[in-house]
């Protein structure tokens, strides 16, 4: 993301204008206005030449757009980045501070899953039992989750057991599908919305509408530059402090940072609150939607819990309700779910309610995914469905593994790193595009007014794709609406000054 407004260089970067398609006479001079938008020729449609011309007619709005664009939403995203940060280093933070509560010495013999439950609704007596979670690997206990009055709103109150001892280990709440302890609930919050609820939302949806199109048209800029060397594209110029180095690490770290950054923002926007009902909406109209478990039975419905499970305004524990009177346990379910093919060892077992039986999942998110399912009655451990992961749409499996791997579970502690990479990078380019402004602070910016000069024939396909841009990503199309109402107003202002 360039917030750069290149109008008035300094004397020792003149060269740096070489960029544009101008010729060497005018490289010479300090980049105008009047230079960066003067139309070249275009003796006809398809030559050469006219396609300069349409490039220095559309070159000043794209500066124009990324400037003003990159000054409404970089502190936007520098709050996502930095809080993105925290949370992609939560995951081992919080094996380090829950240390106690989730690691045991491993031992020769492990204790029946009911035997467990038993003792962690002995520590807990006003609690209701609804999943619980065998420990995945040697020296890792089993968590007992419960419906609990005291639990904060949106969470579940995790009990620890070892699983060799039967030694209750310490409670916490526990929210969401990914198990996510208070010190990444927090995390999590503040990245999510501030910890101000549903209106804090509408900063991180600002963020992840205004991160794609930044990108997008900083790396048309950044590949439009003209350079003597290739090299000089990929990787940083060195040198003396310039504005000239700062923006060469600017466009080299955001090329090498762009898929990524595009990626966060496309996963980002499936649990904003506007522009991710339109895109329920859009992968549900191309049969993409994510297929559901029935765990009924005699006719109860189920559900296997949607795509946007775990990083969001949560995991609203079930209301306790009557279990049924015949229940054949949890381990002869995780039995009779291993018999069924759920052979993951990391697995959730959902307790049966009323009209509902028991519902064991894979949940190894890490590739190759583990995500299969099955229901079981709970009066003799009959199948009454199963769904596996490789019955689910294209779409479904792609919003899947995108979602998981932006919230750093896809492939564990690397994807981790590449997210910790990611908002590190976004936080520097941010960094360097100021610097690059507060070094060229123009008194009249190039590209003011550029709307307004560029041939129809580029205006309209540019305003109808805007448009149907601004509908689908809502919170993009006002603020991209402000921004044509100030420029409209500084227009007038500027015209009446010069009347004066």
């Amino acid at each position: 993301m360039t917030i750069d407004d290149p109008a008035r260089p300094d004397a020792a970067e003149t060269a740096e204008t070489v960029d544009t398609a101008q010729t060497a006479e005018t490289a010479e001079k300090p980049e105008t206005a009047e230079t960066a938008e003067a139309p070249e020729t275009a003796e006809k449609p398809a030559s050469p030449a006219s396609r300069r011309g349409a490039w220095t007619a559309l070159r000043p709005l794209l500066l124009r757009l990324h400037f003003t664009a990159g000054l409404l939403a970089a502190p936007f995203l520098l709050v996502a980045a930095l809080s993105g940060l925290l949370y992609a280093l939560s995951f081992q933070a919080e094996k380090a501070v829950y240390a106690h509560e989730l690691s045991v010495p491993a031992g020769d013999t492990v204790l029946p899953l009911d035997r467990q439950v038993g003792l962690a609704r002995e520590a807990n007596p006003d609690g209701t039992v609804t999943a619980v979670w065998p420990g995945a690997e040697p020296g890792a206990t089993t968590r007992v989750l419960m419906a609990d009055p005291d639990a904060p709103e949106g969470t579940s109150l995790a009990v620890f057991v070892d699983p060799y001892t039967g030694e209750v280990r310490g409670q916490l709440p526990s929210y969401g599908s990914s198990g996510a302890l208070p010190l990444r609930t927090w995390i999590d919050g503040l990245h999510r919305d501030l910890h101000l609820g549903e209106p804090g939302r509408i900063y991180s949806e600002l963020a992840a509408s205004w991160l794609f199109v930044l990108v997008l048209g900083g790396l048309v800029l950044w590949f439009a530059r003209r350079r003597t060397r290739r090299r000089a594209l990929l990787l940083p110029e060195r040198g003396p402090k310039s504005r000239r180095r700062t923006l060469s690490w600017h466009g080299s770290v955001g090329l090498w940072a762009a898929l990524g950054l595009l990626l966060l923002s496309a996963t980002g926007l499936t649990w904003s609150r506007y522009a991710g009902e339109n895109i329920g909406a859009l992968q549900d109209g191309l049969g993409g939607a994510t297929p559901t478990l029935s765990a009924g039975v005699e006719g109860g419905t189920g559900g296997g819990g949607g795509e946007h499970a775990g990083h969001g305004p949560g995991h609203q524990p079930a209301d306790p309700a009557p279990a049924p009177t015949a229940d054949i346990g949890v381990d002869r379910a995780v039995a009779a779910a291993r018999a069924a093919g759920i052979d993951s060892p990391s697995i959730a077992v959902t307790l049966p309610a009323e009209g509902r039986g028991y519902v064991v999942k894979e949940t190894d998110k890490q590739f190759p995914v583990e995500l299969d399912q099955v229901a079981l009655d709970p009066a003799d451990g009959t199948v009454l469905d199963r769904l596996s992961f490789s019955e689910y749409p294209l779409l479904a499996k792609l919003t899947r593994i995108g979602i998981d791997a932006h919230t750093g579970v896809f492939l564990g502690l690397f994807n981790q790193l590449a997210l910790a990479a990611l908002a590190l990078a976004l936080v520097l380019m941010i960094v360097w595009g100021y610097r690059m402004w507060w070094l060229r602070r123009p008194r009249r910016p190039v590209g003011r007014g550029a709307w307004g000069k560029l041939p129809v024939t580029l205006l309209l396909p540019l305003a109808a794709t805007a448009a149907v841009v601004g509908w689908f990503v809502p919170l993009l199309g006002v603020s991209l609406l402000v921004l044509l109402a100030a420029e409209v107003v500084l227009a007038l202002v500027n015209r009446r000054a010069r009347t004066r």
